[in-house]
């Protein structure tokens, strides 16, 4: 491709365009912004929080819950069409509406051993898994929600196909909660108890594929208020939830178990949701760029308010062009036409600027109705070019002589796209809705989170008209007694166990580690059945067993009560704490692994005080006599070296040199 570098002021240059416009919002990368850049655009997040919960079962079938399987390990397909329908205020949802205009196939691939009749909505809801409510009741209660009195399921309408039924029955389970962080409390809107969807493998043209593993597995969302003005606020209170989640081991971890949503907004700006943000180190980066989005999205309405005087009236133009008359050698274009694909010019009325205008880093306005393109009229990308590419895909000359056919104006723009003829109405109609929504700022929609920061459009912003009872499920009662007995078995707050690792003088950096794993039970354990230091077992814990996670493979999925059972061994046999480290590697790897076993595979000899003491009389003479060092100081650490080797396991460090000291230096 060939770059756009024209030095010519008088030809417009998009590159040049989209760093200006970055310099004109005021744009700061995520790494130099401090809280003054967020107060300035007016910095407001939110987040919802979704955790599957551990159980046997899934939420209103007795499937198996936590079992997966491959892509192509199933036994049936079923193919469904969806379709929008009235809310009981006899209104329309504007997402499922979207979902309509796609005219989406879904295929769902089941595989007999985790779904059911249930899941593909054959029958109707069993009761709702007592284990999974208990465990949600368990958590609300550690946020410090107030417990409903009687629990109803009401359903959530999802036509994107992630749920065969076409919606997720849900329930709130506790109101108005809260949840302390370093500087502030963050006040909880709800907390709810809901059924996962279903795993998508594949969204290609008019098909989505998806498998039902995960459908209908018990899963909680944790919701906050909007009162959260800094990416990392944000991230603090993500990983706060999923801690206080984790710290009552009823929870599931790993890929997909945790995942967030992420509502942002701006001064100006409207609620935007970052769907299904899998790791909480994004948060920040996301977070940063969608707020700095919707600022560049507002800079450009008050452009485009200056040029158009009725946005009511303004509309595209559109002809269909031959690729003949055009020098159109961009490949994309011509595996179209192998396809049998029309190819469409469209002229954007005063748009001169606004295509290469900085959205987000290394994305432009032009991306705003691609990726739309792709998603509601399913056209695959590249699915267009423009006038004002970074990167030139067609020749310029092409756009003049775009100009000449449309009669346009020096201010207007002009993109291309290629599409199957089925296709083109709506994609007509996703330019026009995308660019008409540039005059009113920033369009409410969730989109779709990337390792880089950067987000796209997934879908339009759901609305409350999605929501209704479910008449198959009776209200379930929620008596006092009931909620008293959970409340009695709750673990202790994460801020309390945060509090008492400082105490312990625990170094901060293994907090995240020991939380993230739910491994402050384990150190109190040890601590208290134990009486070892704190501080020492805190640190073996979140730096020694974090390092060995990370360069060693275990045989299977290692137990953490072994490490219990490694320094009660090390207690009871009298053995120095600082053998643990050598055990380790060895424990993690071989877990049946008896421990005497372990310490001749290291060599490891149990030898007396005495008889390691007894050798310093030796080696100070020997000292002497190859003069290594003049000082005492020096003598005492070249000894020290001599012994560690035996001395490890069997004398502390500490004591050791102490020893060593007293022998007359």
């Amino acid at each position: 491709m060939k770059k756009n570098t024209s030095d010519d002021p008088a030809q417009f240059n998009p590159k040049q365009n989209y760093e200006k416009t970055k310099q004109e919002i005021g744009y700061v990368p995520r790494k130099k912004a401090n809280k003054s850049d967020y107060e300035r655009i007016g910095f407001m997040s939110g987040l919802e929080v979704h955790q599957q919960l551990k159980t046997k079962e899934k939420l209103f079938c007795h499937c198996p819950a936590g079992i997966y399987h491959s892509h192509d390990d199933y036994h049936a397909e079923i193919i469904r069409h969806m379709r929008p329908t009235l809310s009981e205020l006899g209104e329309y949802d504007g997402t499922a509406l979207m979902e309509q205009k796609t005219r989406k196939e879904i295929i769902y691939r089941i595989n007999n051993k985790t779904a059911c009749t249930y899941e593909i909505d054959d029958t109707p809801p069993f009761k709702i898994d007592r284990e999974a409510l208990e465990y949600a009741l368990e958590i609300s209660l550690l946020c410090k929600l107030n417990i409903v009195g009687e629990v109803h399921i009401t359903r959530k309408q999802y036509l994107d196909g992630s749920i065969p039924t076409g919606f997720q029955r849900t329930a709130i389970l506790g109101v108005e909660g809260e949840i302390p962080l370093k500087n502030k409390k963050v006040r909880l809107i709800q907390l709810s108890i809901e059924e996962d969807s279903c795993r998508e493998i594949s969204d290609i043209r008019h098909t989505r594929i998806y498998k039902t593993d995960r459908l209908g597995m018990p899963l909680i969302e944790t919701v906050t208020y909007p009162e959260l003005y800094t990416p990392d606020e944000l991230k603090e209170a993500g990983e706060y939830i999923r801690f206080l989640n984790r710290s009552t081991g009823k929870v599931r971890t790993g890929i997909g178990a945790g995942r967030e949503d992420v509502n942002v907004s701006c001064k100006g700006g409207t609620r935007v949701e970052v769907k299904g943000v899998s790791h909480n180190k994004w948060i920040p980066e996301l977070s940063h760029n969608e707020a700095f989005r919707q600022w560049a999205l507002l800079n450009l309405r008050e452009k485009l308010i200056g040029r158009v005087q009725d946005p009511k009236n303004w509309k595209i133009q559109h002809k269909e062009i031959d690729y003949r008359d055009y020098d159109l050698k961009y490949q994309p274009i011509i595996d179209g036409l192998i396809d049998k694909y029309r190819i469409i010019a469209v002229n954007l009325s005063q748009f001169k600027g606004i295509l290469s205008h900085f959205t987000q880093p290394g994305k432009i306005f032009a991306n705003e109705i691609s990726d739309r393109l792709k998603v509601i009229a399913c056209i695959e990308k590249p699915n267009m070019t423009h006038s004002e590419e970074i990167e030139t895909t067609i020749e310029p000359q092409n756009f003049e002589k775009l100009k000449q056919l449309f009669n346009a104006s020096e201010n207007d723009a002009q993109l291309i796209f290629w599409a199957p003829e089925a296709d083109i109405k709506t994609a007509l109609e996703t330019i026009e809705e995308r660019c008409l929504m540039a005059f009113d700022g920033v369009p409410k929609e969730t989109r779709k989170a990337f390792a880089d920061g950067t987000t796209i459009f997934e879908r339009v912003l759901p609305g409350a008209d999605r929501m209704y009872p479910d008449t198959d499920s009776a209200p379930i009662p929620l008596e006092d007694k009931y909620i008293t007995k959970l409340s009695k078995n709750l673990p202790t707050d994460v801020i309390v166990r945060y509090n008492q690792l400082k105490e312990w003088n625990v170094p901060e950096d293994t907090y995240t580690y020991i939380f993230r794993n739910n491994l402050y039970p384990l150190i109190e354990k040890i601590v208290t059945k134990l009486k070892l230091d704190p501080k020492f077992i805190g640190s073996f814990i979140g730096h020694r067993l974090k390092f060995i996670e990370g360069h060693y493979k275990p045989a299977n999925t290692f137990d953490y009560n072994k490490i219990f059972d490694l320094f009660m061994f090390l207690n009871e046999n009298k053995l120095e704490l600082s053998l643990a480290k050598k055990i380790l590697p060895i424990l993690y790897q071989y877990p049946k692994m008896d421990f005497n076993s372990i310490l001749t595979s290291i060599n490891f000899k149990q030898v007396s005080t005495d008889e390691i003491l007894s050798k310093v009389p030796f080696l100070k003479q020997k000292f002497k006599e190859i003069q290594v060092s003049k000082t005492d100081k020096g003598a005492i650490h070249w000894i020290m070296g001599e012994l560690q080797k035996t001395a490890v396991g069997n004398m502390a460090p500490d004591k050791l040199i102490k020893a060593i000291e007293k022998n007359n230096f």
